[in-house]
């Protein structure tokens, strides 16, 4: 059983129907830890050593946040910033991540639709997120195709359970290891091996 770390990162999650209930579908799980940095680090000082401590316990790592002008939030960046250090996360002794996996968990207010080259963003998801997947792959790490919740401003609430049902399956899944590399070679969102359980 992998042990699973969800870095969850939203400055106002009191207001986010979809993340909240993202997040209380995968609390309490066996071997899974959520990390809430608006929560832990409200004056942004983030305490890297115990954030590296945490890395170094957990075989998955996930980035849990909401898509905000096409990255992540503050506090999210402010994390990459200073817990991924050279001679920790990368750089000839910088190995402490080598080998474990990591994927990317966004919401967007946008359809699918407007995230591709005829849309109004102009790029994909997986385009936006190329700086995540690059530092993932400089931390030696296996990056993941991502789970991308689209259009969540207008999402009925059956729409948000059956996304914080895949999001638990997802966790469940990587946690148990019921994937294998090659289920991830030909998708664009990983939410494609959850859609059916």
């Amino acid at each position: 059983m992998k042990r699973i770390l969800i870095i969850f990162a939203h400055p106002a999650v009191r207001k986010s129907r979809v993340n909240r209930k993202m997040i209380d579908a995968v609390h309490g799980l066996e071997n899974v830890t959520i990390n809430d940095l608006y929560e832990n680090y409200p004056d942004f000082y983030i305490d890297i050593i115990k954030e590296q401590q945490l890395l170094m316990l957990h075989d998955i790592i996930v980035w849990h946040h909401p898509f905000y002008w096409y990255s992540a939030p503050a506090l999210m960046k402010e994390w990459f910033d200073l817990v991924l250090q050279h001679g920790f996360a990368y750089g000839e002794k910088g190995r402490a991540l080598e080998g474990k996996s990591a994927v990317s968990v966004l919401t967007t207010g946008g359809r699918k639709e407007v995230y591709s080259e005829k849309g109004r963003h102009r790029f994909t998801v997986n385009q936006f997120l190329i700086p995540v997947k690059q530092s993932a792959i400089l931390c030696r790490m296996n990056y993941l195709p991502p789970f991308v919740v689209h259009g969540s401003y207008t999402m009925s609430t059956e729409e948000i359970e059956r996304y914080a049902f895949q999001y638990k399956n997802l966790i469940i899944n990587l946690r148990d290891e019921k994937y294998s590399e090659s289920d991830f070679d030909t998708i664009e969102y990983i939410n494609e091996l959850t859609e059916h359980v």
